[in-house]
C-alpha cells in the first residue's frame, strides 16, 4: 500500500509563526452503527481500515486516533479544537460518524481497576472522572464500550525490565510505570504481555 493512503485525514495545528501547536489523524473504516461490532481497539482500527481498503469496501466512519497538543499549549482548549477539526474533515470526506478510541489520562493513578468501571466514574457534577473523556463528552461524544485491550505490547522479560526499570524476578501481574493496567508476566515463557485498556466514544 503506498504511503500516506490516509492522509486527508491528518491535521496540525500551527501558531502564528507556523510552529505546530497539535496535531491529530484519523483513518476510515466501515462500522455498522452497533456496539457488539465495534473493533477491538486502536491496533483493530487500522487492521480494519487498511483491510477495507483493499476490498475496495466505501467507509463510512473516522476513527480519530490521535490529538496531541504541545505540552507548553495544554489548557488552553487546542484539543477540543483539534477534535472538532478532526470531525468536520471526516465529514467533509463524506464519513458520516466519528469514533474515538479514547486513552483516559488519569487511569494511571488506577491500574488495578477494571477499564469497565473507571469509565463510568463521575465527579459530584456529574461530568467524567477522567479529563480526556470529559473533554470528548463536552464536544457531544458518549461512552459506547469499554475496549480492554485496544492495544498488545509484547517483549522480553529483559525488555521490560529496561523499558520500565523494574525488576521481574517471577511469574504474576506487575504495576508498571504509567501503565493504564498491569503487565503479565510470564518467566517460563520469557516474555511480558501489556493490553492498554481505551474506551469507545461516539461522536455527534
Amino acid at each position: 500500500m503506498e504511503k500516506g493512503v490516509f492522509a486527508r485525514l491528518d491535521l496540525m495545528l500551527v501558531d502564528e509563526d507556523r510552529v505546530p501547536a497539535a496535531a491529530g489523524w484519523g483513518v476510515p473504516l466501515h462500522w455498522d452503527g452497533e456496539a457488539s461490532s465495534l473493533p477491538a481497539g486502536y491496533t483493530d482500527s487500522l487492521v480494519r481500515a487498511v483491510g477495507g481498503r483493499e476490498q475496495g469496501r466505501t467507509p463510512n466512519t473516522l476513527v480519530v486516533c490521535g490529538a496531541v497538543v504541545t505540552p507548553a499549549l495544554q489548557g488552553r482548549g487546542l484539543a477540543g479544537r483539534m477534535l472538532t477539526g478532526l470531525r468536520e474533515t471526516g465529514r467533509a470526506a463524506g464519513l458520516t460518524q466519528v469514533l474515538a478510541p479514547v486513552r483516559p489520562t488519569t487511569k494511571e493513578r488506577y491500574p488495578l481497576t477494571p477499564i469497565e468501571r473507571f469509565m463510568t466514574w463521575r465527579r459530584e457534577d456529574g461530568t467524567a472522572l477522567d479529563p480526556w473523556i470529559r473533554t470528548h463528552e463536552r464536544l457531544g461524544a458518549t461512552v459506547l464500550a469499554a475496549a480492554p485491550a485496544s492495544q498488545t505490547m509484547t517483549g522480553t522479560v529483559a525488555e521490560w525490565e529496561k523499558w520500565t526499570g523494574l525488576a521481574l524476578p517471577e511469574s504474576g501481574e506487575y504495576v508498571i510505570p504509567g501503565g493504564l493496567t498491569v503487565l503479565h508476566v510470564d518467566r517460563a515463557a520469557g516474555t511480558g504481555v501489556y493490553r492498554e485498556p481505551n474506551v469507545w466514544m461516539r461522536h455527534p
